[in-house]
């Protein structure tokens, strides 16, 4: 957890003012600038050849327009080798911070919301993608990143300043977005090697983790020989050619499927072509089910295990971010299998199953009993498909059928489980719909809780970002069990594997949760 981190993050907010909620807060029109003066002599920031804006890209609000127009050139700086904050002829754009705001991106954060934003600095003016230096309210250059007027995240830092300063090579990427994100790339291949991935057992798991691997709304995963991205800021889809080309020069895999993810790239000014139109309808799940071609799969290992995934199915097609928590799972199944000397395993329920991960753990682990559960169709054949892989298809079922109303069917039967799983989509997109969230959590871990049997085991997990942000996710889940009488204790809580790393000074992108307990 980051819980010293975030302490640290909430207070500079605090101080600084940004606000990271909710997104559907707009940057409040400015008045326009008077022409600023000539910025120190600190070095230019070269700009570089802009690479073309997709067609599909929203023109600006007239409002927008009007302010753009009001804004002044800078005088350029003098030239030099460190990173400047030159907006004239020649330079970058230059987005200028208001008074005390540079705190917070000092310490690493690599969203500038609008409402940090004092003028931007430049013509003409800077289109989605371009590449622009970010500087504190007296010109001092913070570090560089892509712009985007349409969006709340106004620019996504990709290099702050100390990173320039003390590495050659770092500074020869400068307002280069192309060789940033290959040497991005790069960084987070080598990364994924010294976590032992790929292995001999393993070969699905998180390529490059946005923020996390310092490339904000890129999000690559391996499913085996293919690599599936998906596009979720607008400078993504912009240099998608160069990101593709960075990925499979650094992985040597020539398979890239791209995901763009219209509901979010529509807020980030692009609009789908009609082809994806209904991709930007509805929630991602329904999205990726709805998408012809979902059937296509791919075989990948995950702990020795052959699974069938999905390149344009639910995510990615493949949970990466449970591995180590699938692993948890198969040791308590081993353990108790081994407790009960020859007896029969622990019984295993999986609820939320999607592509049977879980429930083939238990299964491959020596559990004598496994149900997994899932509304989607297309999750529980390729769940079965799983099964059937790994020769479990005598140890595993798969049902097709309403979680809750499953629960339900189960309790009216007088089943019960040693070990339950619950692993929904994402229930709070928000912090405004928190409140509506712990309703919905707390009446599906209830449900599931009556089905543990006494002494049993409950892994509860959430994928939303403003549950796990706001720690309220353990008080729901002992909430829940006082009001169906049960005295949980805590074993584990977890958040995404080690190849979903995260910037300390970016706490936002903490987003899973997994809490195991025993119920008495």
């Amino acid at each position: 957890m980051l819980s010293q981190s975030r302490a640290l993050h909430e207070q500079a907010m605090s101080e600084e003012g940004q606000q990271q909620q909710p997104a559907e807060e707009q940057p409040q029109a400015r008045q326009p600038q008077a022409q600023p003066t000539p910025l120190p002599q600190e070095g230019r920031l070269d700009a570089q050849p802009r690479a073309a804006v997709p067609a599909a890209v929203k023109q600006e609000q007239s409002s927008n327009k009007r302010q753009k127009g009001s804004q002044k050139d800078a005088a350029p700086s003098s030239s030099g080798s460190g990173a400047g904050a030159g907006a004239g002829a020649g330079a970058a754009p230059q987005v200028v911070l208001k008074k005390d705001k540079a705190r917070l991106f000092a310490y690493g954060n690599p969203m500038v919301y609008g409402g940090a934003v004092d003028c931007v600095i430049g013509r003409p003016p800077p289109d989605i993608g371009d590449a622009v230096v970010v500087t504190d309210s007296s010109r001092r250059p913070l570090g560089w990143g892509v712009y985007n007027p349409n969006s709340m995240f106004r620019v996504r830092l990709l290099q702050l300043q100390p990173e320039m300063e003390s590495d050659a090579g770092a500074a020869a990427c400068r307002l280069d977005v192309p060789a940033l994100v290959r040497r991005r790339v790069g960084q987070a291949v080598a990364l994924r090697r010294a976590l032992g991935l790929p292995s001999a057992d393993t070969n699905v798991y998180r390529l490059v983790n946005s923020e996390g691997d310092m490339l904000s709304g890129l999000v690559a995963d391996v499913l085996g020989e293919v690599v599936v991205v998906q596009a979720v800021a607008g400078w993504v889809q912009r240099y998608r050619t160069d990101i593709e080309a960075a990925i499979r020069e650094a992985t040597g895999l020539s398979r890239v499927v791209w995901r763009p993810m219209w509901k979010i790239l529509k807020e980030e000014g692009l609009e789908p072509p009609p082809e994806e139109a209904n991709a930007a309808v509805g929630t991602e799940e329904e999205a990726a089910t709805s998408r012809a071609g979902e059937e296509e799969t791919v075989e990948v290992r995950e702990a020795g295990l052959r699974l069938a995934a999905s390149p344009q199915g639910q995510k990615t097609g493949f949970y990466a971010d449970q591995r180590d928590s699938r692993a948890f799972l198969g040791d308590l199944v081993r353990r108790q299998v081994a407790a009960r000397s020859g007896g029969p395993g622990p019984s295993v329920l999986d609820l939320c199953c999607y592509s049977g991960g879980f429930a083939l753990a238990a299964a491959a682990a020596g559990a004598s009993r496994v149900v997994g559960v899932d509304s989607s169709e297309s999750a529980v054949s390729l769940a079965a498909q799983n099964a059937r892989l790994n020769g479990l298809d005598g140890a595993a079922t798969f049902l097709r059928a309403d979680v809750s109303e499953a629960m339900k069917a189960e309790l009216a039967a007088g089943r019960q489980y040693d070990i339950v799983v619950l692993d929904p989509p994402k229930l709070a997109p928000d912090r405004a719909s928190l409140a509506r969230a712990r309703i919905k959590y707390i009446r599906l871990n209830t449900l599931a809780m009556r089905l543990v049997a006494p002494g049993g085991l409950l892994m509860s997990c959430s994928c939303s970002g403003a549950m796990t942000q706001s720690g309220e996710f353990t008080s729901m889940l002992t909430q829940a069990a006082r009001e169906v009488g049960r005295q949980p204790t805590l074993l584990r809580v977890a958040g995404a594997a080690p190849c979903h790393p995260l910037q300390p000074a970016y706490p936002e992108g903490e987003y899973l949760t997994n809490v195991t307990m025993r119920l008495l």
